[in-house]
């Protein structure tokens, strides 16, 4: 015969673990070329500041670099320096600004940060990677921009031999703008065209990781309806609507001595007593495959207690429809609540074997018993 082992607790469904922290292969992909292309800064200029002159028709000009700044030709740094002279600027020397010490170990570190992320595949990493970006370029675009306006205004007028009165000397961000007889045109190089191009791919790969991240969501979401579609149903009230016991036949009407059992397909077979569900569960082992058996609380009513987790008292003050007389407790009832209830208890296994053997049924059980079988 059946025994507790085919009592199976109904378990919520497993839940569905999605690290939604992590990225796609593509992702990295993206993050880690993204990463490499930064270092093209350390041979390609940042910036390009062109002056043009009528004395001057080929042009000066200057290349900002990460480390350094140099001139466009072998000698236009001096002679830019030679004209800021005239005028009462400050040499341009590049060993002397602070930043360009620190932007290499910027862009570095940026870049082990970027390849850690694409390594490791978490999107923290991602976000981290590409706010680290932004706020950088902001900050060098606005030192930049402080840069300029120091040595367009700081003009030493004692020393100069050009004076013009209210004249400043500071170059456009972006942009031309005449300067005297200096036309001044700013514009990003090849090294800035490489951080967009960097920062574009990041975006991407922040794009690719969201997108699967939504996938993933609306999946777990339609995996979890389905589930939960498919799980039975919990127990339900029996007691109305002149239902029928399944076993006996009899109207169930009073629920606090009955039970029910919930097959695998979600199918409710409704008894008017405990017997009647110790009866039909033993007579019908396929059932039970999978099943879930269930009994009223009889100290709180409604309410319902798998059978495996029961414990039952049998008490003749309590008469049951088919006579055996059990009623279910919770396991752990308190015992003011027991105490209530008087009487020899049993587990469901004892249950299933007194049933079995007979013992104490009413007449009316035994004959339901008997043409059952």
């Amino acid at each position: 015969m059946p025994g507790d082992a085919h009592v199976r607790r109904r378990r919520a469904p497993a839940p569905l673990f999605v690290n939604e922290d992590t990225v796609t292969k593509l992702s990295r992909t993206l993050l880690a070329v993204a990463s490499v292309l930064l270092l093209g800064t350390f041979v390609l200029p940042l910036w390009r500041i062109d002056l043009v002159a009528p004395q001057y028709p080929e042009g000066l000009g200057m290349l900002i670099r990460v480390n350094t700044v140099t001139g466009i030709k072998p000698n236009d740094l001096a002679n830019i320096n030679g004209l800021n002279h005239y005028i009462g600027m400050k040499p341009i020397e590049p060993d002397a600004i602070p930043e360009l010490r620190i932007m290499p170990w910027i862009v570095a570190g940026l870049t082990a940060f970027g390849l850690l992320g694409a390594t490791l595949g978490a999107r923290r990493l991602l976000y981290g990677w590409l706010g680290g970006f932004v706020t950088l370029a902001v900050i060098g675009l606005v030192d930049f921009w402080r840069w300029e306006y120091d040595y367009g205004h700081n003009i030493d007028f004692e020393h100069a031999i050009i004076k013009v009165p209210g004249m400043t000397y500071q170059p456009p961000l972006i942009g031309t703008k005449q300067l005297l007889n200096f036309t001044a045109a700013s514009w990003p190089a090849l090294g800035t065209l490489c951080l967009g191009i960097a920062f574009a791919l990041g975006l991407a790969a922040l794009m690719v990781a969201r997108r699967r991240g939504t996938s993933v969501k609306r999946a777990s979401v339609a995996v979890a309806v389905a589930a939960a579609a498919c799980a039975p149903p919990g127990p339900q009230a029996i007691a109305d609507k002149g239902r029928t016991c399944d076993y006996c036949r009899m109207t169930i009407s009073d629920e606090r001595f009955g039970g029910q059992l919930i097959t695998r397909k979600g199918k409710v077979y409704a008894f008017d007593a405990i017997e009647c569900l110790a009866s039909y569960y033993l007579q019908n082992a396929a059932a039970g495959d999978g099943s879930s058996l269930w009994v009223a609380d009889f100290a709180k009513p409604g309410q319902w207690i798998e059978a495996g987790n029961a414990l039952f008292v049998r008490n003749d003050a309590h008469q049951s429809p088919m006579g055996l007389n059990l009623v279910a407790l919770r396991a752990d009832t308190d015992n003011a609540t027991a105490g209530q209830v008087p009487g020899a208890t049993l587990r469901w296994q004892q249950v299933l074997a007194l049933v079995q053997s007979g013992a104490g049924a009413s007449p009316d059980h035994a004959e339901a018993v008997s043409v059952a079988r």
